[in-house]
């Protein structure tokens, strides 16, 4: 039965992801706080082209994952995995201690970040089901 007679994607059963799949999550998950970590690091030091570099970096990965995937979630497993390392990162410790300094290259790297993350995984090519195309009047 071709995928046409089953109904829309949205109707059919959901299915388990394959353990290839899951380790590619989490290994963009993990690439996700790498990227975040060495952006955190590059985007003060060599201000304003650290930025632009950080933040590239995240874009390119972003995408990247949606098009190894195939899939919108190939762009939001780094992007969880950047945001939470971003976030952590930014919060001052008991001791006085923190990563990021107080001027607006700080807030534009966190900002700018979340939204390059939403924008990628917004237009990233959404899972498309198999099966041959169906045309209407065919």
């Amino acid at each position: 039965m071709s995928s046409a007679g089953r109904g829309s994607m949205l109707a059919q059963p959901l299915q388990r992801p394959s353990a290839g799949r899951i380790a590619a999550y989490v290994g963009l998950f993990v690439l996700g706080a790498v990227v975040g970590l060495a952006g955190s690091l590059v985007q003060a030091g060599w201000f304003p082209g650290g930025l632009l570099l950080a933040l590239v970096g995240a874009a390119g990965l972003f995408l990247g994952g949606a098009r190894a995937v195939g899939g919108r979630a190939g762009a939001v497993a780094p992007a969880v995995g950047w945001v939470i390392t971003v976030i952590g990162l930014s919060t001052g410790r008991p001791e006085g201690d923190f990563l990021f300094g107080a001027g607006g290259g700080s807030y534009l790297f966190l900002l700018g970040g979340m939204a390059l993350a939403v924008i990628c995984a917004t237009l990233a090519p959404g899972r498309q089901p198999g099966g041959d195309a169906a045309r209407l009047a065919k």
